[in-house]
């Protein structure tokens, strides 16, 4: 009898693996086509670009295999001037934290209340971010013009007519003139994902909080925003993330210029591939570009996570 019973216990642990087996093998198939998607799209060009920046490439002849020399003279060749768009995409990504998130985050809480006409307010300020950067870019270029763009105009009417410039063809206000429309474009992106993040904070905190004698600001700042911190840590990772990799404003509206001093590393990329045929330092530029994606994502997430702690 108890040789029947060590016999069945033995087939049901049997039958449980083997459904569990097959439980897995099916996971791995659904899983497969985007394992495989993530793989090709994102993986493989990654592994290639490292590959690539090993060596000294024209995109046509057999390459050289020239070790780390790319990258090393990627930061000590001055003509490349990396750190000099490098230097500018942190000062993109500057504005975008300390300028750019703080009026989103003032906006979406001023929304959260539930202000008269709400959606309209949204729906304005979003509005920006669903058009496109080559319009958006052609707009500021027309509001920078020397001769008749907005701006000069309004300064002449304000009789500062001493403060013109030829905004994106000077050395001294290029990079401002691309920071603005910058900054001013995603402001409404991040104030739609700070709105989502106020509205999902419980009507009784807020209330047990005015109860207790709080202003509707005090509430804001000592319940709503530690709420809403883990969407505050995303909108500083894409807010940086995404300057470092912002092509589409300096290319519409400096190409780079005047004399490279708005080069940003997308646009020295580019630079590289096309116009110098130097593939394998594009390929150097690219990967570096992805390293600093990572680290900068990763010392946020550990920063908040300290502040948290």
């Amino acid at each position: 009898m108890a040789d029947n019973n060590a016999i069945t216990v033995n087939s049901i642990k049997r039958d449980k693996v083997k459904e569990n087996i097959g439980k897995g093998v099916t996971i791995f198939l659904f899983l497969l086509p985007a394992l495989l998607l993530f793989v090709g799209i994102l993986i493989a060009p990654i592994i290639i670009s490292v590959y690539r920046s090993m060596y000294d490439w024209n995109g046509f002849s057999e390459g050289t295999f020239i070790g780390f020399s790319n990258y090393k003279e990627l930061f000590t060749n001055g003509s490349i001037k990396f750190l000099v768009s490098l230097k500018n995409a942190l000062w993109i990504a500057f504005f975008s934290v300390f300028v750019q998130l703080p009026l989103s985050l003032f906006l979406a809480l001023l929304l959260g209340r539930k202000v008269k006409g709400e959606r309209t307010f949204l729906s304005i300020f979003f509005m920006p971010v669903l058009i496109s950067t080559v319009v958006i870019g052609q707009l500021w270029l027309k509001i920078y013009n020397p001769d008749y763009g907005l701006l000069n105009r309004f300064l002449d009417a304000v009789h500062l007519g001493n403060l013109k410039h030829v905004w994106v063809g000077e050395v001294s206000t290029a990079l401002g003139s691309i920071i603005v429309p910058t900054v001013w474009q995603y402001i409404g992106y991040h104030m739609l994902l700070m709105y989502a993040g106020v509205k999902g904070v419980s009507m009784d905190l807020r209330e047990a909080a005015m109860l207790d004698g709080a202003t509707k600001w005090q509430v804001d700042r000592y319940v709503v925003i530690p709420m809403i911190k883990p969407i505050i840590r995303v909108s500083v990772i894409f807010a940086v993330t995404g300057s470092l990799k912002s092509y589409d404003m300096v290319r519409i509206l400096t190409e780079g210029g005047p004399f490279q001093t708005t080069e940003v590393p997308s646009t020295l990329l580019e630079n590289m591939l096309f116009l110098r045929n130097r593939y394998g330092m594009g390929s150097t530029i690219s990967v570096m570009l992805i390293v600093l994606c990572f680290a900068f994502a990763l010392a946020i997430t550990a920063a908040f996570r300290e502040e948290e702690a």
